[in-house]
């Protein structure tokens, strides 16, 4: 198990730059994916071969497992990491409540900075608008 801090000071040490890429089928390739995430600073990527709308992702799970305080996920496009935007949101919130940052490198969007936390809390509001939606239709459908 990594820990994140100094064995000497025990202060937090610079995080690590962890990938995560993703194909929807086994005849796909992430060689496309990977390439980006080296070029970003990537050297340690997690993948998984399996369709977004897939909750049994072995490769996820084990780069949330591998991810300490500090570092930064990192994925070529939003849509390989979230099966909806509601999901993308809880996955991310849940990163930053472990101290973990999250990049995406197609839309530009990195949670370690002021801008790109604005962004992602605006898809965040756009998650709960979305929910709101869907429990005002349910309700009218019940009514």
């Amino acid at each position: 198990m990594r820990d994140p801090h100094d064995p000497g000071t025990g202060e937090l040490i610079a995080g690590h730059l962890v990938g995560y890429a993703r194909v929807s089928t086994s005849d796909q390739d992430t060689a496309l994916q990977r390439d980006a995430l080296h070029a970003a600073g990537v050297a340690k990527v997690f993948e998984d071969v399996a369709s977004g709308a897939k909750a049994d992702r072995p490769g996820l799970a084990a780069a949330r497992a591998y991810l300490r305080e500090g570092d930064t996920l990192i994925v070529w496009k939003l849509d390989r990491l979230g099966r909806s935007l509601p999901h993308l949101v809880q996955t991310v919130t849940e990163l930053a409540q472990r101290g973990v940052g999250f990049r995406s490198l197609t839309e530009a969007i990195d949670t370690t900075t002021p801008n790109g936390r604005l962004v992602f809390h605006l898809f965040a509001a756009l998650a709960d608008f979305e929910r709101d939606l869907i429990r005002e239709r349910t309700r009218a459908g019940l009514a």
